[in-house]
């Protein structure tokens, strides 16, 4: 295929080629998303001057203070696939339940998941933000939170859409990841990145310092071995990087290399981590290893992870080979020591 204006939707109907089955209804489903980013890109745009900036009196199910746009970019993903005819049922980081498809209205066989808004702190300070989704299939009609339990590896498209200096869509539909970039002018999402490979060796690392001392010791020598610079084991000096929105900070990963990381630490303990494994954690993991990356909880890869309910929380651990390689080593020798159980397999790391 020739890449050079490409739009999302002839991408997506071209890929469709490999499945004889298919029924077109998941070009569409993708088109809906789509056009739900663009009009939240259009609302993060304008800013103050649409009256959009700021925080609500309200919280979400996470306990944590909804921005106006938060209920906006939620609100919008609703009404753009709610009545289409395309999903079975919905779930977002910002409602505590499924959303049913109402009853009245046709349904199709997907199962839509999504992080509305992440990186919210960043929205007043005009900081980088994105969205985050996920699609799985389900036979049922009536879908419960039971049906979307589904492992990782049973995902059939992940993606997010990042409202940086452009609005950029990456997606995978489990034949490498891809990035497109909205043209403003004509209003479409065009192939710019065709199969984005991370590179397997990094100086770059995007981590939370200011967690340093609650992290587990495998964590804290991978980072006192990187700070110590071309003095130190590693031989070369290393950059941190922290946006604080996970779209922005897997954006560069994927597209220079490095390392993205938010560990167990000992405050997150009774909440299993800090990042939701549905909504965060499975979408980056698919993107990740799509591109030649690895993802895991330090001890287990993200994909093959049985989710037991729909707002689980998880430790984050994903990027470059060659530095998750060392990191997983020193997972799987603190294992050993402690009595922990490490099952990480994939691809690139055995």
């Amino acid at each position: 295929m020739t890449h050079f204006g490409v739009t999302l939707s002839q991408f997506i109907m071209e890929e469709q080629r490999r499945f004889p089955e298919a029924t077109g209804n998941f070009t569409l489903l993708l088109n809906d998303i789509a056009v739900s980013c663009k009009m939240i890109a259009a609302a993060v745009q304008k800013g103050q001057l649409a009256n959009v900036l700021g925080a609500t009196d309200n919280e979400n199910c996470q306990g944590e203070t909804q921005q106006i746009l938060d209920v906006i970019a939620n609100e919008l993903f609703i009404k753009n696939n709610a009545n289409r005819g395309h999903v079975a049922a919905m779930a977002s980081e910002e409602m505590d339940d499924v959303f049913n498809i109402p009853e009245n209205v046709p349904r199709g066989n997907y199962l839509l998941i999504f992080d509305p808004l992440d990186g919210s702190s960043n929205i007043d300070i005009n900081g980088p933000i994105g969205t985050i989704f996920s699609i799985l299939k389900t036979d049922k009609k009536n879908p419960t939170e039971e049906d979307f339990l589904q492992e990782g590896t049973k995902q059939v498209c992940a993606g997010y859409c990042l409202y940086g200096s452009a609005t950029m869509m990456v997606l995978t539909i489990g034949y490498g990841t891809h990035g497109f970039t909205l043209d403003p002018a004509i209003g479409e999402f065009i192939l710019t990145h065709p199969n984005m490979q991370i590179p397997s060796s990094t100086a770059e690392y995007a981590i939370n310092q200011a967690n340093r001392n609650l992290w587990e010791p495998p964590m804290r020598k991978y980072i006192d071995e990187c700070d110590l610079g071309v003095e130190g084991p590693r031989k070369k000096k290393f950059t941190m990087r922290w946006v604080g929105a996970m779209v922005m900070d897997i954006h560069r990963l994927i597209q220079r290399g490095g390392l993205f990381a938010y560990p167990m630490d000992s405050s997150l303990t009774e909440k299993g981590g800090r990042l939701r494994l549905m909504y965060e954690a499975n979408p980056m993991a698919f993107l990740v290893e799509q591109a030649g990356g690895i993802a895991s909880t330090g001890y287990e890869r993200i994909l093959d992870l049985a989710p037991e309910k729909l707002h689980q929380r998880v430790p984050v651990i994903m990027g470059s080979t060659d530095e998750m390689k060392i990191i997983l080593d020193n997972h799987k020798v603190f294992a050993k020591e402690a009595g922990k159980e490490f099952t990480h397999q994939c691809k690139n790391y055995a």
